[in-house]
Order: structure tokens, then sequence, then C-alpha cells
């Protein structure tokens, strides 16, 4: 996109005011915004200029090898304009190999595949902490308390009765007392005394 004189003139005094804003007449205003259409006029024709030229290109790439000077030439001239070479130039050219133009064609467009290659992996690459934040772990309530950390008083959580751990397990004696005798534990039961005059009256009585 080439600009004349004339739109030089816009384009500086554009410039002009937005790094330094001042009050900006009417003129200005109108030369801005017809400068502003032309060059959206001018993007649009290059546009459409482009996509003949790429519709052309495969055409004269569906026809080939009888094809190739002006496959060599429209894809010579579609790289100059911003194309991006496919898979499909890129096994034409090697079919065309022996051809010097497509040869060095074919190292132009492997060396351009393999920058957007780069570029791509480039883009999928950012860094996890970037995409996705580390978040912090919060402590929801009602979780495990450490048996350090329990508040004095509080009674600990009551187990289901059907868990084996919930059940007490046997107490070991302490050592501070003398361990009792069996004897001690369980005394001998004193024999009543069963007088003669006592006993026929509870034979009578039963």
């Amino acid at each position: 996109m080439a600009f004349g004189a004339e739109e030089l003139r816009v384009l500086r005094r554009a410039l002009a005011l937005a790094l330094q804003p001042s009050p900006a007449s009417a003129q200005d205003v109108q030369d801005c915004l017809r400068l502003a259409e032309n060059v959206d006029e001018a993007t649009r024709e290059g546009a459409r200029l482009r996509a003949f030229l790429l519709a052309d290109l495969a055409r004269y790439r569906a026809a080939l090898p009888g094809t190739a000077a002006g496959f060599l030439t429209l894809l010579e001239e579609a790289l100059g304009a911003g194309h991006h070479p496919v898979p499909d130039d890129l096994t034409a050219l090697r079919a065309l190999r022996g051809n010097p133009v497509a040869a060095a064609l074919l190292d132009r467009c492997q060396a351009l595949a393999e920058q957007d290659v780069r570029t791509r992996l480039a883009r999928h690459s950012v860094p996890a902490s970037r995409t996705h934040p580390r978040t912090r772990l919060t402590a929801l309530p009602g979780g495990m308390v450490p048996a350090a950390t329990e508040e004095p008083g509080r009674k600990p959580a009551e187990k289901p009765a059907g868990d084996p751990a919930s059940r007490p397990g046997p107490r070991s004696p302490r050592r501070d007392r003398p361990i009792p005798t069996p004897g001690e534990v369980f005394p001998p039961k004193p024999k009543p005394s069963v007088t003669p005059e006592s006993a026929p009256r509870q034979l009578a009585a039963v």
C-alpha cells in the first residue's frame, strides 16, 4: 500500500493530533475520515486480489505438471503477498524438484512452514502459572482436627457402635498399687449356721 503526497500530509496531521491532543479543525477531521475510508477500501481491494491469486494458484496446481511454469510464478507472487504455503504446495514442489526454480521455492516454503509450526507451538506452550494460576488450599469447617490442636473441654467425636475401634480394650493394671489376690477379690461367703431346733421348722415350712 502506497500513500500519495496529500495522504501523507493528512497522516502526519493525524499523528500529531494523537501525540499532542489539541483542538482539531473541521477540515482536519474531514481529511482524517477520508483517509480512513481510503485505507479501508485499499485493504478490501487487497483481500479480493489475494483471493483471486490463490484461486488461480489452486487451478494451476491441480493441472500440474503441464502448468509448472505458471504454477511457480503464481506461487512466488502469492508468497510475496503474504501467502503461507499449504501441504499441497509442498507436495507439488517436491514433484517438481528437478526444476531449479521449484527447488528454490521448496526450500523457501519449507522454512516458512517450519516457522509456522514453531509459532503455533509457542502459542500453546504458555507457562501453566499464567494460564492456570495456582489456587490456595483452604481448610473447610468440619474437617479433622489434630489431637494437639483440640480445644480443652471438647469431647471427642463418638464412633459408631459397630466400629471395632470404638470398643474399649482391656485396661492394663496400674503399677502404683499391688495386684490383688483372688482371695481379696472374691472373699469366701459365710456359711449359715443351722441349729437342730430350726431344722424341723424349716422342713415343715417347705
